[in-house]
């Protein structure tokens, strides 16, 4: 997409770069999910690809009800941090709990990513009028609010806590 004219053009490669981002992210959530030790870990983060996955499609609704090309826009903030979950969660070689706890930081990292991403595009659709649209976009917001608030209580009341403590 060439430079963004106005704020229709803007909402547009917001969407297409979430839904780029979104892509990314599945890929290195279910890498995750395989690396981790703990099995309720593991079954939220394959949990979550679902989510991710919903998400994607109701960007691509999105993008076509405001009349834009279906297509991604390459997201690169998302592509560093997929490339840092892979370094720090996925291929670290470390003791199962550290492992565990990394991939929490990573989630959660990928996930407030989105929240600044889908929260940004639903203040772009108010403004554009697309009132159905920031609604979806809101819920989406909330939705992943929900999960990353889940894997901070994970992390909180998880006795891969101790990780912190190794090495010391």
């Amino acid at each position: 997409m060439s430079s963004p004219q106005n704020l229709k053009d803007l909402y547009l490669e917001e969407l297409q770069d979430l839904w780029s981002a979104n892509d990314q992210m599945v890929k290195v959530v279910r890498e995750m999910a395989d690396a981790v030790g703990d099995e309720k870990l593991s079954s939220r983060l394959r949990g979550s690809v679902g989510g991710i996955e919903k998400h994607a499609g109701v960007l691509q609704d999105l993008i076509s009800d405001a009349g834009g090309e279906l297509k991604k826009e390459h997201c690169k903030g998302m592509e560093g941090l997929v490339k840092e979950a892979r370094k720090h969660a996925v291929e670290m070689d470390a003791e199962a709990d550290v492992k565990d706890v990394a991939a929490i930081a990573q989630f959660q990292r990928m996930s407030h990513y989105g929240i600044a991403g889908f929260g940004t595009a639903a203040a772009f659709a108010e403004a554009l009028g697309l009132d159905d649209a920031a609604s979806k976009l809101n819920k989406a917001t909330s939705e992943i609010y929900s999960s990353d608030e889940y894997m901070t209580e994970l992390a909180e009341r998880s006795q891969n806590l101790e990780a912190k403590g190794k090495g010391a």
